[in-house]
């Protein structure tokens, strides 16, 4: 290895740079856009000396190519300004980072210590690489500017060149939660944690001007976080403190809103966390009395439903979910992946000729459904060029209005709908499927024969319904009535979708009953391994960073991660 000792008593003699650069604060950085430069001799001889057998980066390099390119980044660089690192490179390293879950530092350090990263970036063994800040400002431009899924987007496209995604692929979702970047907080602490980070903010950049609209007396009470003060355990003492936490957030938002203070301190994302907060949480009256301030006790009262609530000064986005009964508080994650088809594995290994590839990422809060993304998730496979032909998801995000929006798109929706959970279902009587349909004569026949009396369309809950309802006194009358109503004023009565719908719903529960669906339905069950690779592999469960933005980010370039790893030795 006499290259490797050479480039070593380089640097022992000093004679090779280690500082790394740095951008300076303040200095406008633009994109300066250069081809992926080729890999140096020298870098070349030692790498495949080193790594023999090849090593993750280098087959990256060998098999993808130049799948990411400057010109793509345009939009979240300027074209004035110091030339910056090349967005092409911070992109591959920031995937091998999620791939071998590094933090930013030891990040900076594989790009200058180690010979296969080299590599695959195209740089000479005597780069000394970048400070580890760099990366930090490279995931705020793509957050900032909106180019959240860009980097999964020119991954797949470049795989999609090879021929191991395209368009017509069978694909499978599921989510899984992910926990907040914050700590959770009882109202108590949110109300004190949201005055005081507010203050914090605004000591940073006016701290002349906060030292002139408080005393002293604040620093004892906001002077450390409040989750580490002891609080007060009665009732009473507890919603006194509130109040003073309350009273003093307006002060400070009422000096902040001032002609007097300056200009930065309304727009401070802390001041307006404290405002949000200060509103959802509390009443504020003035009466004879003076001013009074008390706690928002129930939705009644104006407390906002879980999906608006803020939890975190710190984190405006992140809400509390709940899942088979489990709690957390963050967001939740969508992946969908392609399935391969066994026809297709390779004889000699048994592996798949085309691997699984994830397809499609989606961040949501906590609280959101996961039939309201199934749509959303269809989109996002439309813009990608990749629609699938099968689609096969849980219950959870199954609807008969989903089933039937994706049989528009061409997509089939393998999903199982929820069995009907009515009483007559749970006890053996007579559900609606057992009753006759005329939907043109507008009647419904029950299994006695007899004929319904009101055909009555409406909406219910924001859906369009038909309620049907029997003669009280046939229903009175009938020697099966246990098995249908418990109703004694009134006959039987149904509430039936439109006629679409209905029959979408009977004949997808039929379908699910037969073993060719449950054989077609088995392959959703191999999505499981794809999040338990997201989760050990690149850490998903647990938010990087703060923001849904953020978030959004981490969990394509997550994508980006394993997508290299399945399928770096695979590509030609």
């Amino acid at each position: 290895m006499p290259a490797v000792m050479m480039v070593m008593l380089c640097v022992a003699a000093g004679l090779l740079p280690l500082v790394c650069s740095r951008p300076q604060d303040g200095v406008i950085m633009s994109m300066q856009p250069r081809p992926w430069p080729e890999v140096p001799v020298l870098t070349a001889q030692v790498a495949r000396a080193a790594f023999a057998g090849g090593s993750l980066a280098m087959r990256i390099r060998d098999e993808l190519g130049a799948w990411c390119q400057d010109e793509a980044f345009s939009a979240v660089y300027g074209t004035r300004g110091a030339p910056g690192l090349s967005p092409a490179q911070l992109a591959v390293v920031t995937a091998l980072q999620f791939a071998e879950n590094l933090t930013d530092r030891q990040t900076a350090d594989a790009v200058r210590g180690r010979i296969d990263w080299k590599y695959c970036l195209g740089l000479e063994l005597t780069d000394p690489g970048f400070d580890f800040s760099v990366l930090s400002e490279f995931r705020g431009r793509l957050a900032a500017g909106g180019r959240e899924k860009l980097l999964l987007a020119l991954l797949l496209r470049r795989l999609g060149e090879a021929g191991l995604v395209g368009p017509g692929m069978r694909q499978r979702t599921d989510s899984t939660h992910v926990l907040a970047r914050v700590r959770e907080l009882n109202r108590l602490e949110l109300a004190g944690e949201a005055v005081r980070a507010a203050l914090e903010a605004l000591a940073a950049v006016a701290p002349g001007w906060l030292a002139s609209v408080t005393d002293p007396s604040w620093q004892r009470v906001y002077g450390q976080r409040i989750t580490d003060l002891r609080l007060p355990e009665s009732k009473a003492a507890r919603a006194e403190l509130a109040a003073q936490y309350a009273r003093d957030g307006y002060h400070v938002l009422e000096q902040a809103y001032s002609p007097a203070a300056p200009a930065v301190a309304r727009e401070l994302p802390a001041v307006q966390a404290l405002r949000l907060i200060l509103v959802q949480q509390f009443y504020r009256e003035t009466g004879p009395d003076g001013e009074k301030v008390t706690w928002r006790e129930d939705a009644q009262h104006g407390l906002p439903p879980g999906r608006a609530k803020i939890v975190s000064p710190y984190d405006l986005d992140a809400r509390y979910g709940e899942k088979r009964g489990k709690g957390w508080l963050g967001y939740k994650a969508h992946y969908s992946e392609t399935v391969s088809d066994p026809a297709g594995d390779d004889p000699r290994t048994g592996r798949p000729a085309r691997p699984n590839l994830v397809t499609v990422t989606e961040t949501t809060h906590a609280c959101v459904p996961d039939v309201v993304m199934t749509g959303t998730i269809h989109d996002d496979m439309d813009a990608a060029g990749l629609p699938p032909g099968e689609h096969a998801v849980d219950s959870g995000y199954a609807s008969a209005e989903e089933l039937l929006a994706a049989r528009a798109r061409g997509i089939t929706l393998i999903a199982p709908l929820l069995a009907d959970a009515s009483r007559q279902a749970r006890t053996g009587g007579y559900t609606t499927g057992m009753f006759a349909i005329d939907w043109d004569a507008a009647q419904v026949t029950c299994p006695e024969g007899a004929v319904s009396q009101y055909w009555s369309p409406c909406r219910q809950k924001g859906r369009d319904v038909i309620v049907v309802q029997f003669p009280a006194r046939t229903c009175r009358d009938c020697p099966v009535r246990d098995k249908c109503t418990t109703a004694t004023r009134a006959g039987r009565q149904l509430t039936l979708r439109p006629r679409e719908i209905h029959e979408a719903v009977a004949a997808a529960r039929a379908e699910q009953a037969t073993k060719a669906w449950q054989r077609k339905y088995a392959a959703r069950a191999g999505v499981e391994g794809l999040m338990a690779q997201a989760t050990h592999v690149t850490g998903i469960r647990r938010a990087r960073y703060l923001g849904l933005p953020k978030t959004t980010l981490q969990h394509n370039i997550a994508a980006v991660a394993i997508n290299l790893i399945r399928e770096s030795p695979r590509v030609s």
